[in-house]
């Protein structure tokens, strides 16, 4: 169990630290959906993104540009914004019948924002398929069969495993963690069970949050615990500190299918095992001096995702 006790002036402190953070609200969550239907060698594509995500583009019409199907020639397109959200319909025209594997190039995160993820289902007669695309994956293939269900877990295990380990403000955090208390296991399991609540109050947070805040407010995270290991924190005052933490961490990923989270969550267990056997053989000095780095990485971090 976490050791979550009673101290007032502790979670004071959290809010605030997390709540500056609400100058960088400039976007909501960067998501967007497309649907791909496909009839012999033709096929009908629609998109729809938040308006916040192109309101900056001179001619957001262009951002079909940024979607690739492999053979595929589009032929028409026709764009307009219809309540708050960017609709495109465009046709595409292919020279032979779309095969079983369509491969499929997505990079709409060029044009909107880094972390921008786009959702695409397909179908094709009675199969179907759906992708994720963001910057980490800009590039994959649609398979028009039906996978079975080991092809898809280990298909999504794999991507949340990589997104994991491409996370360098989470891995950022665990080499704290690892730093404050390598012998102890409370810590860590209060921090993926704070990940994991994020997925029940995500859905129920009332407003949007931006990727920038969130990013923002995990790169607090690593400086509030650098601050703790300067500080020489428990480990079971650590326990609820991180507990708290991690919903910021697990917001992040929190619209994810299961076997990406449980993906990440290995390769996040992985890493502190590995930090945490070195933690055991750095010296007082060097854990300070490391606290210290974090600490300005975590602050530069959050004033670069305030400033830029």
């Amino acid at each position: 169990m976490c050791g979550c006790g009673d101290n007032g002036v502790r979670w004071r402190s959290i809010f605030k630290l997390l709540t500056i953070a609400a100058p960088a609200w400039a976007h909501v969550v960067s998501m967007s959906s497309g649907e791909l239907r496909i009839d012999g060698p033709l096929a009908d594509y629609e998109l729809r993104m938040p308006m916040v995500e192109i309101a900056h583009m001179a001619n957001p019409e262009t951002i079909l540009n940024y979607i690739h199907f492999d053979g595929g020639h589009r032929r028409f397109a026709k764009c307009a914004e219809e309540d708050g959200t960017y609709v495109c319909k465009a046709a595409y025209e292919f020279e032979n019948l779309v095969p079983e594997r369509l491969g499929v190039e997505c990079t709409y995160f060029a044009v909107t924002v880094p972390n921008h993820v786009h959702w695409l289902h397909a179908v094709r007669g009675a199969n179907s398929d759906q992708e994720v695309f963001d910057g980490a994956f800009p590039r994959s293939e649609l398979r028009f069969r039906p996978p079975s269900r080991i092809e898809t877990l280990a298909r999504e295990f794999g991507l949340g495993f990589v997104r994991a380990a491409m996370n360098w403000i989470g891995l950022l955090f665990l080499l704290g963690l690892a730093m404050a208390a390598p012998r102890a296991v409370a810590p860590i399991a209060c921090f993926l069970i704070g990940e994991a609540g994020a997925i029940l109050i995500g859905p129920r947070i009332p407003w949007p949050l931006a990727p920038r805040f969130l990013e923002a407010a995990m790169a607090l995270t690593v400086a509030y615990l650098a601050v703790e290991i300067l500080m020489v924190a428990d480990a079971k005052h650590l326990s609820w500190i991180v507990a708290v933490l991690g919903l910021f961490h697990g917001l992040s990923i929190a619209g994810f299918p299961a076997p990406y989270m449980v993906g990440a969550r290995v390769l996040q267990i992985a890493v502190f095992v590995v930090l945490g056997l070195g933690a055991l053989r750095v010296s007082t000095v060097w854990r300070r001096g490391i606290a210290w780095g974090l600490l300005m990485a975590g602050l530069g971090g959050f004033a670069w995702q305030v400033l830029r």
